[in-house]
């Protein structure tokens, strides 16, 4: 009962480390000689773009994109899904949120086109 409001017993010395005088907690310092990690895949030259996505589970769709994050999700507008099963058809989706995880494909409409296989064997 002693120790009470003197920092001692369970608790007690808050903020400092007993004999260094170092505080605990806090938002740790950035060290300056560490490098900015750069994002693997910059969307920032698609945004207003028409992009294609594809997903786990086969569904794909086509929209403009609007936003993303560093999780790769993706706001696209005018978006369109492409319907294959039980006839091709397409359905209007408008605005969407696509949650990033479930993306297996992303690629822009505009500057693809179909190429032959350079792996087939040739005849």
């Amino acid at each position: 009962m002693a120790d009470r409001g003197r920092g001692g017993g369970r608790g007690g010395g808050r903020g400092t480390f007993r004999g260094t005088g170092k505080t605990t907690g806090g938002p740790a310092q950035p060290t300056l000689d560490k490098p900015r990690r750069e994002a693997i895949l910059d969307l920032s030259k698609y945004v207003n773009e028409k992009i294609r996505v594809k997903f786990t589970g086969g569904r794909e769709v086509t929209g403009i994109l609007k936003g993303y994050d560093q999780l790769l999700n993706l706001v696209l507008d005018e978006v369109e899904e492409e319907i294959a099963e039980p006839e091709p058809h397409r359905r209007t989706l408008g605005l969407v949120v696509l949650r990033g995880p479930t993306i297996t494909l992303l690629s822009p409409v505009d500057g693809s086109e179909e190429i032959e296989n350079p792996f087939l064997a040739a005849e």
